[in-house]
């Protein structure tokens, strides 16, 4: 990775608690524009808090988030603003099932971005040509495969133009021949220099993306590496634990 490029995000000293319990503790991570992070972890040791932490959805009770500068942990910011720039995939889909495939992206750059709504119905339109799922524009999300439905929520945060996405284990809820196709995707936004943080369990697919891979354990980061070192040579015995249950 170029470190001259832009820090984008840049976290110092991040600690959260749930009830009396740390779940992040003191942890300190940048990334730099069109940078991909992959986080891994066993289950539990904070991943997932983390991305929600960086997209607002929990609150740290110390340390900072700064996006291009911006400190995300004071009072005031500005979030329906801030999640049009940090976009965010989850597990769950979450398409309103009363609506089409096309109307389900089109509806935030359209009503919360006021864009025009030509110039985002030819963006969803080559958006979802690139996924393949063009001619699905018109189904509705109960009429489209768990893999289908995915690559159409990741399309809907795409269309907002964010400037980095946040993609929280977006394939566990897949069956395993439908989780290539949504891996896929996100291959094809790294190609294209999308910078992304990635949480994820395909451990093979993180060697084929990841510019830089987090390690976490118990809240906190234990190793940062490429994925060549990390994978052929981890520092930390955590690490080598966690890889051995994938027979590395």
């Amino acid at each position: 990775m170029d470190q001259e490029k832009e820090i984008l995000l840049d976290i110092t000293s991040l600690y959260k608690e749930y009830g009396g319990v740390m779940v992040l503790y003191d942890l300190n991570l940048s990334v730099r524009s069109g940078e991909v992070i992959v986080v891994l972890g066993p289950s539990g040791c904070g991943k997932s808090t983390l991305l929600r932490c960086i997209n607002g959805l929990e609150k740290a009770q110390a340390g900072e988030i700064r996006f291009h500068n911006e400190n995300l942990t004071k009072e005031g910011v500005n979030w329906p603003k801030i999640r049009q720039q940090i976009g965010m995939v989850f597990q769950s889909y979450d398409l309103f099932p009363h609506m089409t495939v096309f109307d389900n992206i089109i509806l935030g750059p359209v009503k919360v971005q006021k864009r025009d709504e030509r110039e985002v119905m030819e963006q969803a339109k080559q958006l979802l040509a690139r996924v393949g799922l063009l001619e699905r524009r018109d189904a509705y999300p109960r009429q489209l495969s768990g893999g289908q439905k995915q690559r159409i929520a990741i399309i809907r945060a795409l269309c907002m133009n964010p400037e980095i996405m946040l993609f929280d284990e977006v394939t566990a809820a897949l069956d395993p021949e439908m989780i290539r196709e949504v891996l896929d995707v996100i291959l094809d936004l790294a190609k294209q220099g999308m910078t992304m943080v990635i949480v994820t369990h395909e451990i093979s697919f993180a060697q084929a993306v990841a510019d830089r891979v987090v390690f976490l354990d118990q809240g906190r980061i234990c190793e940062t590496a490429e994925p060549k070192t990390f994978f052929s040579q981890p520092k930390s015995e955590r690490a080598r634990q966690f890889l051995n249950i994938f027979q590395y």
